[in-house]
């Protein structure tokens, strides 16, 4: 089996590039509004290069999400390419879902929880235009056994003026299949200072 690489396309958490704090309100986003991000265990991935159309790098017409993870909490920056137009100047809804659902899902991971999307709802507010610089965010909701909640939502990068906002429901791995996944994808945790 081949070591672990450092991929380069998850950052741990950095509170030189903090969620908003109009994101941090406690209720919404399920934090202590005061909460500075502080690495955990699970702050900074080690992951092979895999396949993943949202975050994976060695797919080339995938999104390639630059990840950033803070405690319960993903969040990507990026502008999202034209080939991923919809309708004339429009980024298509569809690539919207899967960046909503990328942040949602590695929140829970983030916490070392694995699993799948078995439900999602997602409102859109207002066009994302090409050319628009976009920031998603994700974060727990919360638990329940092997049911996860999570919520998010997409804004302008530039204004905070509020895109896309997401709910979603993941059903958990099992102990074994969370140890398949970490082994497939090379996850291992940092050394604890």
């Amino acid at each position: 089996m081949s070591e672990p690489v450092r991929s380069g396309f998850f950052a741990a958490g950095r509170a030189a590039d903090p969620i908003p704090a109009d994101t941090r309100d406690g209720a919404e986003a399920g934090t202590d509004p005061d909460a500075r991000p502080v690495l955990l265990s699970y702050s900074d991935f080690r992951v092979r290069p895999h396949n993943c159309f949202a975050c994976g790098e060695l797919n080339e017409i995938g999104l390639h999400l630059k990840l950033n993870l803070v405690p319960g909490r993903c969040w990507v920056e990026l502008e999202v390419p034209r080939r991923f137009e919809g309708w004339e100047g429009i980024i298509h809804g569809g690539i919207l879902c899967t960046i909503m659902d990328e942040v949602m899902a590695w929140a829970l991971v983030q916490e070392d929880s694995w699993g799948v999307t078995a439900r999602m709802s997602v409102e859109f507010r207002k066009p994302v235009t090409v050319g628009m610089r976009v920031r998603a965010e994700g974060w727990v909701a919360g638990t329940r056994r092997r049911i996860h909640s999570t919520a998010g939502r997409m804004v302008d990068a530039d204004t905070g003026a509020e895109l896309v906002r997401a709910e979603a429901t993941y059903f958990a791995a099992t102990g074994e299949r969370k140890r398949e996944l970490k082994e497939r994808y090379g996850v291992i945790e940092e050394p604890k200072a």
